[in-house]
């Protein structure tokens, strides 16, 4: 998108133009039109005149370096290091009229804001959210109102910009307060699209569509979420799958594995048509039906007493359901959808039913271990 054209959409926004009414303070203090005629506020720093040179320089363009940062960030390495400096960015060429938009300083948060507006002169103020993405720092609130009027002062924006209009990410609603934003900097919030990628077609009207409002959790989303949620469990389950595999045979082996698989991989990509609305729930329906032949494979063992089969079955219908809810529930912090306090409410009913599933199936595995000992000696 051309400058012309973005510049067009900022005309309702402006809150100062070419006419100044603001008096000379002293000979040595005089009139600064930009600043004088807006509202001062105790809540916030005193509004600077920074450099130029204080404000850093971006592009849209996403280099080698930034994608290698990208997959490094899926999987989980070096996790909170992925961040990008809070401040006021400028990005292509912009005028005192340009719009200003907020980003996270989570590298993907704000490539992808970047990376969307090539093409258009404009700044980006990012705050600081410790390296955490727009929709989880929102809950958390370090995406918040007490940040966001902080790094506006901080940054000298009322000093950069004409205009008193910052555009956010729809997802960083949660954590912002517009009438507190407007009455501690003098700035309104007006919300853009939930994704970044429709930047470019918002900037046209400056009206979202209910398209752009709505919040999308397709598999595609779902499923390069995986690879962080598998990294943090993939060295217990490897000492889990040899472990098991010297004291109970390759299947059981098979089972550890499986259930890691199930909770990380698969309920990700099946959440939606996996019925019940709790993901603890869900989670217990999944591990059920994924236990069902480990513990069918073991009750048709002729070798075995018929109560040691039933008893070897009922582990794997005990501990993997357990487990993949566990992981199921762990799930929450990825989704959209969730709120904490469900998600609170959701701990509180069911981790003591895992807990009690898990324990007893520990239990009933120690005793058949301690059955087949005696058998030997």
């Amino acid at each position: 998108m051309d400058n012309n054209k973005t510049n067009k959409t900022t005309g309702s926004s402006k809150t100062a133009d070419s006419s100044c009414s603001c008096t000379p303070k002293s000979d040595a203090q005089p009139c600064n039109c930009l600043t004088d005629n807006i509202p001062r506020f105790s809540a916030i720093p005193t509004i600077k005149s920074i450099p130029t040179s204080e404000i850093r320089t971006t592009t849209g363009k996403l280099t080698f370096a930034d994608r290698l940062d990208h997959f490094l960030a899926r999987w989980g390495a070096n996790r909170m290091g992925h961040i990008v400096k809070p401040g006021l960015y400028r990005l292509g060429n912009p005028t005192p009229d340009s719009l200003v938009f907020v980003s996270a300083n989570y590298t993907l948060s704000f490539d992808a804001v970047r990376s969307s507006l090539a093409g258009t002169d404009c700044y980006i103020l990012v705050l600081d959210t410790k390296g955490i993405n727009v929709w989880c720092a929102a809950g958390k609130g370090t995406f918040g109102t007490k940040e966001l009027v902080r790094r506006i002062g901080s940054s000298g924006l009322a000093n950069v910009v004409r205009h008193r209009t910052l555009i956010l990410p729809q997802l960083s609603a949660p954590g912002i307060s517009a009438y507190e934003v407007k009455h501690q900097s003098g700035f309104l919030v007006e919300y853009g699209p939930v994704r970044a990628s429709d930047l470019p077609e918002y900037l046209k009207t400056r009206k979202a569509t209910p398209e752009m409002r709505k919040v999308q959790f397709p598999m595609k989303d779902r499923l390069v979420l995986t690879p962080v949620e598998l990294v943090h469990v993939i060295l217990p389950t490897i000492a889990a799958a040899v472990l098991l595999y010297f004291l109970a045979g390759p299947l059981a082996a098979l089972a550890a594995i499986t259930t890691i698989l199930a909770g990380t991989v698969f309920f990700p990509a099946l959440l939606p048509f996996i019925p019940t609305h709790d993901f603890s729930t869900k989670g217990l329906i999944l591990g059920g039906i994924v236990a069902i032949p480990f513990a069918v494979a073991f009750a048709t063992n002729s070798t075995m007493p018929l109560w040691e089969n039933a008893l070897i079955s009922l582990v794997f219908l005990l501990i993997m359901p357990a487990l993949i809810a566990y992981l199921a529930l762990n799930f929450t912090g990825c989704t959209t959808f969730t709120s904490r306090t469900g998600v609170k409410k959701e701990i509180f009913r069911y981790v003591p039913i895992m807990a009690l599933m898990l324990g007893s199936g520990i239990i009933i595995s120690i005793l058949l271990g301690v059955i087949e000992f005696m058998k030997v000696i």
